[in-house]
């Protein structure tokens, strides 16, 4: 996003996590925050791109474009509202929700890997079939999976009211009812359908990777970090 003159209180809510208007203009009033070396307690001074602006003596840059990464917990949907789930927003800075969508959505029962971005020229290399991106979830089956069943997987099942086969997956199996699968398009539902296509049911499903990047192991459902400059360059 273009650098832009705004008010001081804007300024700080859109750049410092999980601080909301309210308690930019709390610091302010507490004399908390400094603007080009002096002390400023006036929230709607309006903030020119080069200011430097401190925050408990701490610079406050303005990030731009956001890239994000967030752990999805069970039963939360990547829409901005729903009537029956909390969203994935509800997890970030109030802020910041309005400027940012999901680059490739999970369902409310799939848990995992999202990512959440301003940029939408990223999101869009991230989803687009032609960029055919890997996305990657370990599968928690009702039944064993057989050899069988996981070639046909592998190279490709109809799926019901689909005029065309899924392409070929890469599908590694861990034990009889646990697999990892990496797929490179995204038909509605698609990894539950592959398996009903088989006469198998998922029970859990998580996503653990979208091309190149990966969830990290530690970062806790419901938890979300910012992404690296390298993680950016699908």
């Amino acid at each position: 996003m273009k650098a832009e003159r705004q008010r001081l209180d804007k300024f700080l809510a859109n750049n410092v996590a999980d601080f909301s208007r309210a308690l930019a203009q709390r610091a302010i009033r507490r004399g908390w925050v400094a603007v080009n070396g002096e002390p400023c307690r006036d929230a709607a001074r309006h903030i020119e791109p080069g200011d430097d602006v401190r925050l408990d003596d701490q610079p406050v840059v303005a990030v731009g474009t956001r890239y994000l990464m967030l752990n999805k917990p069970l039963d939360y949907v990547c829409t901005q509202k729903d009537s029956h789930h909390p969203s994935v927003f509800e997890l970030l800075p109030e802020s910041w929700r309005d400027h940012l969508h999901i680059a490739g959505r999970l369902d409310a029962d799939t848990t995992g890997l999202v990512l959440i971005t301003t940029d939408g020229d990223w999101s869009h290399r991230i989803t687009s079939p032609n960029h055919a991106k890997a996305k990657r979830y370990h599968v928690t089956l009702a039944e064993p999976l057989s050899d069988a069943d996981a070639d046909t997987l592998r190279n490709g099942v109809e799926l019901r009211n689909e005029k065309n086969a899924t392409r070929p997956a890469e599908l590694i199996l861990i034990d009889p009812t646990h697999c990892q699968l990496a797929i490179r398009e995204g038909k509605y539902h698609q990894v539950r359908r592959m398996f009903a296509a088989v006469g198998n049911k998922v029970v859990e499903l998580h996503r653990d990777a979208i091309g190149s990047i990966q969830l990290d192991a530690g970062l806790a459902p419901g938890a979300w970090r910012e992404l690296s400059v390298s993680e950016r360059t699908l």
